[in-house]
Formats: structure tokens, sequence, C-alpha cells
């Protein structure tokens, strides 16, 4: 039962880390070197930072739990710095457990 929590709260932090990788890169970053207003950069930043090791930590976690190897987390830090990397890594997954789970 603790692992389906856990693997259930590594995919909300994904969804939420990839969420604020977008809104850093798309509005907040555009606000600051378009229009010269710092502020969100600073707030988006420290946001997607916290969400961003959160992705990491509860990955390695999830990885222990599932059994995977190394280059599974390397694939998942892979999807926390591309835009929309999240979001695959979590469809994958998904689709991953749906399998498993159907054995």
């Amino acid at each position: 039962m603790k692992s389906n929590k856990l693997i259930h709260w590594f995919r909300i932090v994904a969804i939420a880390e990839g969420i604020s990788f977008l809104v850093l890169l798309g509005i907040a970053m555009p606000l600051k070197y378009a229009a010269g207003i710092p502020e969100p950069v600073k707030i988006c930043g420290w946001i997607h930072g916290i969400l961003f090791i959160s992705f990491l930590a509860l990955g390695f976690e999830v990885k222990n739990v599932l059994n995977k190897n190394f280059a599974w987390l390397a694939k998942a830090f892979v999807a926390a710095i591309l835009p929309f990397g999240t979001f695959v890594f979590d469809k994958n997954l998904r689709k991953e457990l749906q399998t498993t789970s159907n054995l």
C-alpha cells in the first residue's frame, strides 16, 4: 500500500514540476526579458526548484520500490530538464504500471 501512495505522489509531483517548468520558460522568463519584470522568475524559479528536487528524490524512492535500474532514474532526470519531458515520462510510467498490474 505504501508503494502505491509513493507512486501516486511521484506522479503528482512530476506533473507539477512539468507545469512549473513550462510556466517558468513560457511566462516568467519572457516577462523578465521582454517586459523587465524579474519577480515572476524569482517566484517561479523557487517553486520549480523545490518541485525539481522533490521529483528527483521521489524518483529515487520509486526506483527502489519498483526495482528499476539506474538508467530509469537517469531517464527521469532527463525528463525533468526537457520541456514536456515529465509528461511523457508520466505517460510511460502509467502505461508500464497498467501493464504490470494486468499480469
